[in-house]
């Protein structure tokens, strides 16, 4: 696979005005609630004009989530360039290991969580976001195992890999939760019950 192309320096400059906006917008929700910053006061945090913030971000929602574009692209390239030979299944599950596990680690999850859940704006916009995250990631296995754009099963593996950082909120051991629910797309149910009727794989505090 050839190198990318080198980053300009316009584009390096434009990354770090992004970045700068979506951090200072991002430290006021966190101090002062979504409802009570503007996006006036965002600007002037980040020294750049309202103008300029929107051209980076469509909404003041967008502001919360400035991943969302990257997060797309990497569910893209994680099952279309995955190495010769593995499946995709296997493919999101190094995504998640890679990417998702290392969330956790974030000292300020908590209280982005608790912005996000409790500001309905920015629930509603998580809940669209994840659905336009779904259906890219469902029509890319759609598309790498030659089948329809709306296969259900295809659809199904898309939503339930997504649900996965939701499945390993609260728990102790955010790997331990990737590889168990990982363990049982690839093998069934019937792999995590042990005898008697015991769960494996359980994460109880």
């Amino acid at each position: 696979m050839p190198d990318s192309p080198p980053v300009g320096r316009r584009e390096r400059k434009k990354a770090a005005t992004r970045q700068a906006i979506a951090d200072a917008a991002l430290e006021l929700f966190l101090d002062h609630g979504f409802e009570r910053v503007s996006v006036r006061d965002v600007a002037e945090r980040a020294d750049v004009s309202t103008t300029t913030l929107f051209a980076h971000f469509p909404s003041k929602e967008a502001l919360v989530f400035d991943r969302e574009e990257s997060i797309d692209a990497k569910l893209t390239a994680a099952v279309r360039e995955r190495p010769a030979g593995q499946g995709v299944v296997e493919a999101l599950r190094a995504h998640a290991l890679t990417s998702w596990v290392s969330i956790k680690s974030d000292p300020r999850l908590d209280r982005f969580t608790a912005l996000v859940d409790g500001t309905p704006a920015l629930s509603e916009y998580a809940e669209r976001m994840w659905m336009r995250h779904a259906g890219t990631l469902s029509t890319v296995i759609a598309e790498e195992l030659g089948r329809e754009v709306d296969d259900l099963a295809c659809s199904a593996l898309a939503r339930f890999a997504l649900e996965i950082p939701t499945l390993a909120k609260g728990r102790h051991d955010p790997r331990a939760t990737v590889e168990t629910v990982f363990d049982l797309l690839v093998h069934g149910w019937q792999s995590q019950i042990e005898p008697g009727g015991a769960v494996t794989g359980s994460d109880e505090d």
